[in-house]
């Protein structure tokens, strides 16, 4: 169990602290979003495990509700409020996967939603917010913008912030996705899942620590924004990458809470390149004929670039997301 850690934020007073989400508060959640999602399938490949030289065991959060595994977080997040503050309905800002989970779970408890979105965000993405019911603010592509447009918003409204991954009950959501694929494989050596914001790989972390502590956790992140394993490896939080990666979905640095639980439990970061994660896009959707995203194979574009990796092991891969812009990525 992730133990309930001190965790103090900048510049904030240093005697209060903040608990880290346990394996109980996975558990707990996994009971919660049960009848909100998708058990996603997990699929194998023997072509791919010859390449390997290994097992791998794909777990497709691609074919979750809204496309990612974002829906576990948000659900769990939502469904944790009282009916008092749940009323005033909920915020963020987002203009990925995370607003369209956000206003998915939103619609299901029957509250107002509201995403602040930058105004360059594409309009397939703005769309698909409005079509779960939510409204769409539109702000300067700036982080700065953002929040404070998310600020206002909340000062009018009252509307709960739900952040897309520095959050104790969404990072709770995002493990259960590990603890069902450990669940049906319960032999697994390693289970390995992309890191951005370090949500999905921190509730993966307690999830899989939770279960069979003998169990490697491994997140893989574009070497060109390599964050989170220099964050890991100097003890202090690295700022977000300025490079832009094709993995657009790992374009931001961990948080605090992700930060401390990664440490804690001693999780490894490794690295892929731009080419190894288009590869992989390749190699996963002819072998497993599935749509992913690139930030869902910087996994296994990590593998193809050291095979030693994982080599003679059991792998659980965490595929966390399949909203691929298609017809651009197909237009020649």
């Amino acid at each position: 169990m992730c133990k309930k850690a001190e965790l103090h934020e900048h510049g904030s007073d240093p005697t209060v602290t903040i608990p880290l989400p346990t394996f109980a508060d996975v558990l707990a959640a996994a009971e919660r979003i049960q009848p909100f999602i998708h058990r996603t399938p997990v699929l194998t490949s023997q072509a791919l495990n010859n390449m390997f030289g290994a097992q791998l065991y794909f777990k497709c959060e691609n074919l979750q509700k809204i496309g990612a595994f974002k829906a576990r977080g948000a659900c769990n997040a939502v469904f944790m409020l009282d009916d008092e503050t749940a009323q005033h309905g909920v915020v963020t800002h987002s203009s990925g996967n995370h607003g369209q989970a956000l206003a998915y779970a939103a619609r299901l408890r029957g509250i107002p939603c509201t995403i602040v979105m930058p105004n360059n965000a594409p309009a397939v993405k703005q769309d698909a917010v409005v079509e779960y019911g939510a409204t769409v603010v539109l702000c300067e592509p700036t982080l700065s913008a953002r929040l404070s447009t998310m600020q206002d918003i909340m000062h009018r409204t009252g509307a709960h912030p739900i952040p897309p991954y520095d959050d104790a009950l969404v990072i709770a959501g995002q493990g259960t996705a590990a603890l069902e694929l450990i669940e049906d494989y319960p032999d697994l050596d390693i289970v390995m899942a992309p890191v951005g914001g370090g949500g999905l790989l921190s509730g993966t972390a307690i999830a899989a620590n939770g279960r069979d502590p003998s169990i490697t956790v491994i997140g893989a992140e574009p070497a060109i924004a390599d964050d989170a394993k220099r964050s890991l490896e100097t003890g202090i939080r690295q700022p977000p990458p300025s490079t832009l990666t094709v993995a657009d979905g790992l374009r931001t640095s961990l948080g605090e809470i992700t930060f401390s639980v990664l440490q804690y439990l001693n999780v490894h970061i490794v690295t892929a390149s731009e080419d190894a994660i288009i590869e992989g896009v390749y190699r996963m959707m002819e072998r497993l004929k599935i749509v992913v995203e690139p930030s869902a194979s910087v996994t296994l574009g990590a593998i193809i670039e050291d095979p030693l990796l994982v080599a003679g092991k059991k792998v659980g891969i965490i595929v966390c997301g399949g909203n691929l812009d298609v017809r651009n990525y197909l237009r020649v």
